[in-house]
């Protein structure tokens, strides 16, 4: 008897031991995750003013610089430059692939081998440099993707798009205008395959991105897919206490807001047009505001008129407004002048109001001017609103919504861009 119950006692224990181990070893392993917010690092360059963000593609992973485009459809990369990945795939002409990415062209290689971004019978995309404007034909391709997923306050565990969608461009598209190094251009527009629509769609959450560029080079900004909470030290949820306004979509997939009058220190802008400026473009691939020329003088000497006092000097190209840097105080905002309002609905009081830090640059020591440049009497749209206007500023693109959400200077609020907690993120947890 006694024999029996050390038997079944050592069995029970060794049973119960197996439990607990299997409990241990599941417990251990990674379960994957479906994160509802990603972050992407971002600086700015400083000999081009531009936003460069840093994605993982490839098999094996590998991290490249990207310029950030407001206006881009897709991803754009240079393939040409040594492209290794095992992953690598060009989807064939008349494809899924090439139905999701609108692609209604069909494209075939010269050459007799094949590499990345030179298959027969592939799917072509026509890309763009945003800076030239200079376009060619590329090939669409799908290879995996990683980025860090976030609660908001700082990286958490790299997460995988496995069959990412984008262009391969020819090369020599992707080398004037842009910072050195870059492999191409983040397209963050209204398209499907655009960075916000194939993250939302493949990792579940809705199609809301926010972007958050710093003024400071060498510094990190970030662009946040997902909502909200992003918080920027100390504990600042800057998603809060955003205003909001219509967003509308131009044909080729970039953002407009509508400007229906422009103030500085209350006073209106004279001679505006019925209805308003109309369609103000985001970009994050113009340094500075442009305004058709008519706006941009009109600006110009309303602004004159406002920052009485302070002596002017002699304007510095391409700027046409510009003052004796010494006259000028600065505060916590930036230097000390008239604030100026873009009205986005005169009934309902919605304004963004434009703070010296950003409405100024400081082009040379001791020349101070004001920060918008003339684009001509037939630009684009008659606004372009630049990235010395965006940079410090939250702005949120809620799609689903078709509506802008922006705080205006953060740091009115004691906070930057370049206060999100970017450390060390964690290890793969793939969904």
């Amino acid at each position: 008897m006694a024999s029996f119950l050390h038997n079944f006692l050592l069995f029970f224990c060794s049973l119960s031991l197996l439990i607990l181990t299997s409990s241990a070893t599941k417990s251990q392993t990674q379960v994957p995750i479906r994160p509802n917010k990603l972050v992407l690092k971002v600086q700015k360059d400083r000999a081009t003013n531009l936003h460069v963000a840093q994605i993982h593609k490839r098999t094996p992973l590998v991290q490249f610089p990207f310029v950030i485009d407001l206006t881009g459809r897709f991803l754009s990369v240079n393939c040409e430059n040594q492209y290794t990945s095992s992953t690598y795939k060009a989807p064939d002409c008349h494809s899924s692939q090439c139905a999701r990415a609108n692609s209604h062209t069909c494209r075939t290689c010269s050459s007799s081998k094949t590499r990345p971004g030179c298959h027969t019978n592939a799917c072509g995309l026509l890309t763009t440099n945003p800076v030239t404007q200079q376009s060619a034909l590329g090939e669409l391709a799908e290879d995996v993707l990683k980025i860090p997923s976030t609660q908001g306050s700082s990286p958490g565990p790299m997460v995988t798009h496995p069959q990412f969608l984008f262009a391969c461009a020819p090369s020599n598209i992707l080398q004037k205008g842009l910072p050195k190094n870059v492999q191409g251009v983040a397209g963050l527009g209204h398209s499907p395959i655009s960075l916000p629509y194939q993250l939302a769609s493949h990792f579940g959450f809705p199609p809301k991105f926010a972007v958050c560029l710093t003024s400071s080079p060498g510094k990190n900004g970030a662009v946040f897919f997902g909502e909200g909470p992003y918080f920027m030290k100390p504990g600042i949820d800057v998603s809060r206490q955003l205003t909001y306004a219509p967003l509308t979509i131009g044909q080729q997939g970039e953002y407009y807001i509508n400007v229906q009058s422009i103030k500085i220190n209350n006073a209106m802008l004279p001679s505006i047009p019925k209805g308003g400026f109309g369609g103000a473009v985001i970009s994050t691939t113009t340094p500075y505001t442009t305004l058709q020329t008519p706006i941009f003088r009109a600006l110009n000497q309303l602004f004159m008129n406002q920052l009485r006092g302070v002596p002017r000097v002699k304007p510095v190209a391409p700027f046409g407004a510009c003052f004796d840097a010494n006259r000028i105080p600065t505060s916590k905002i930036g230097p000390t002048v008239p604030s100026i309002d873009l009205v986005l609905d005169n009934k309902k009081n919605i304004m963004w109001r434009i703070f010296g830090a950003n409405a100024m640059i400081q082009p040379r020591p001791g020349v101070m001017c004001l920060a918008f440049v003339d684009g001509g009497m037939r630009p684009k749209a008659p606004i372009v609103i630049g990235t010395q206007q965006l940079e410090d500023n939250l702005l949120q693109f809620d799609l689903m919504n078709s509506r802008l959400g922006f705080s205006s200077s953060l740091l009115f609020r004691r906070t930057n861009c370049a206060n999100f907690n970017f450390g060390t993120s964690s290890t793969s947890n793939d969904p």
